[in-house]
């Protein structure tokens, strides 16, 4: 785990001299310091898998994972298998069903539809949608490439 700029604690020696030598500066300024990996962009949830356990959530996810959430016929899976820059892939269980998604390239995504009765799935460019929409009977699942290694994923319930 890298630290932070220059030591704000001494030694315990008493805190004689804890300037730089001459000739070294110490930085404070925020460009000093590494940032914690996490995703780099933002959503509505944050990177909180948590938030999609009622079936309606939209998450960064910038590694591999998987969650429940509530699907049409009770509890269901989605395991984010692959990501990386402009790249996503999933796999979604529902009841006895097993839905996959993936998408290559910017602005590309896949949509899974879950019904009590089947699912379906479409890829493909997503253009301007940035949250699917509610339908019937049915729990929405989209996830969205991003250049930087981060996929959106959103679900949303009836």
């Amino acid at each position: 785990m890298a630290g932070c700029g220059g030591s704000d604690k001494t030694d315990g020696a008493g805190g004689a001299d804890t300037a730089p030598p001459p000739g070294q500066q110490t930085s404070k300024s925020p460009s000093a310091r590494p940032s914690p990996a996490k995703p780099s962009v933002s959503a509505a949830d944050g990177s909180d898998v948590g938030a999609c356990k009622d079936g309606d959530c939209e998450i960064a996810v910038s590694e591999p994972v998987t969650f429940p959430f509530k699907g049409p016929g009770g509890e269901a899976t989605l395991s984010v298998t692959e990501i990386g820059k402009n790249r996503v892939e999933y796999t979604v269980k529902s009841g006895n069903g097993r839905s996959e998604g993936g998408a290559t390239g910017p602005g590309q995504g896949c949509i899974t539809v879950l019904r009590t009765t089947g699912s379906g799935n479409s890829c493909g460019g997503l253009g301007e949608a940035e949250r699917p929409g509610k339908q019937p009977d049915a729990v929405v699942i989209q996830a969205a490439t991003g250049e930087n290694g981060t996929a959106i994923v959103h679900i949303v319930s009836d």
